[in-house]
């Protein structure tokens, strides 16, 4: 069975166009220069070591496997795929030629391959799931063969559209899996910092939250990384006492008791620990005769994502995040 192609028309579809008129699609990597030779998807990595020396492992893995698959593992007869995002339609046809090195095509996407077009496809005749396979940001990728079938049905006038019901469903179904993967994403970065930058890190969301906070210099803090008030000096009520603990492993009931050790009535502690709290550390802190409040990683990408907005710019840095809007 013939295998399925996608390839991106140039960002925001600039190529549609021309990969319609002139049957082709093409693809950029003009760096490299002719591609053949390159016979192998060693031969082909090591191209792209030379050319961007700087690229790391996985940079150089995701380069070349787009390039290996164009120039190598397409076949004539294989289905190709392209989109145009102007009038969200999927441009269906089949592969009818080798791979050439065209630079008169374009000179930023001069690999190219001829097709020849069987017609064109509305994204809305597709159901949730094959728009989310369909939307990866690769330039080329395959395409699973259920949603090949789903291509070609609706090519053929078969498809059958969703009812609005079950597209919303689905929606919410991606748009959870979605929330999920980027709180890991997030825990991921935040975990990558330095034990100073995530007590900066700390600081900076209390002042988000409205207090005036000072990270401790370094040295023997006495269980003290950040304190953090009203006028930031710790003159004036409530004064919180903060301890950052990043690092593998969670926080038993003895490193709660070591923190609170010489706080006096009135003070206000927080234990940050990213690597979670034993089940007896909530114990102690339940019982403890200064409040205290036990922040875990979950905890802490909660209060980060409620007050990103309020963090300095400074803060901001040490995790950049992005804002991504779903339909409601």
């Amino acid at each position: 069975m013939p295998n399925t192609w996608m390839v991106r028309s140039g960002r925001g579809g600039t190529l549609f166009s021309r990969f319609r008129q002139e049957k082709r699609v093409a693809i950029g990597w003009h760096e490299l220069g002719p591609l053949d030779g390159l016979d192998s998807r060693e031969a082909v990595a090591e191209k792209v070591r030379a050319v961007w020396a700087e690229s790391n492992q996985y940079e150089v893995g995701m380069n070349a496997g787009q390039v290996y698959r164009f120039r190598c593992e397409m076949e004539v007869g294989d289905r190709m795929v392209t989109y145009d995002p102007d009038a969200r339609t999927y441009l269906v046809g089949r592969i009818t030629g080798g791979y050439v090195y065209d630079p008169t095509f374009d000179e930023r996407h001069p690999n190219c391959r001829a097709v020849e077009w069987d017609g064109e496809v509305p994204r809305d005749a597709l159901s949730m799931d094959a728009k989310n396979s369909l939307g990866s940001a690769s330039t080329l990728f395959q395409i699973a063969p259920a949603v090949s079938e789903q291509l070609l049905a609706a090519l053929a006038g078969k498809a059958v559209s969703p009812p609005a019901e079950a597209e919303e469903e689905a929606e919410q179904v991606l748009f959870d899996d979605l929330e999920v993967k980027a709180v890991e994403f997030i825990k991921d970065r935040l975990t990558r910092l330095s034990a100073r930058d995530m007590e900066h890190f700390v600081a900076g969301l209390l002042r988000g939250m409205g207090y005036k906070s000072r990270v401790t210099p370094v040295g023997p803090d006495r269980g003290l990384d950040v304190l953090a008030s009203p006028d930031g000096l710790g003159l004036q009520d409530p004064r919180i006492f903060v301890e950052v603990r990043h690092r593998n492993g969670r926080m038993g009931a003895p490193e709660i008791r070591r923190f609170l050790g010489g706080r006096r009535p009135g003070d206000r502690c927080l234990f940050v620990s990213t690597g979670g709290f034993a089940r007896e550390a909530h114990y102690e802190a339940e019982r403890a005769a200064v409040p205290i409040t036990l922040v875990d990683l979950d905890m802490m990408v909660e209060l980060t994502l409620e007050h990103y907005d309020r963090l300095t710019v400074d803060t901001q840095r040490l995790l950049p995040l992005k804002r991504l809007w779903w339909p409601a």
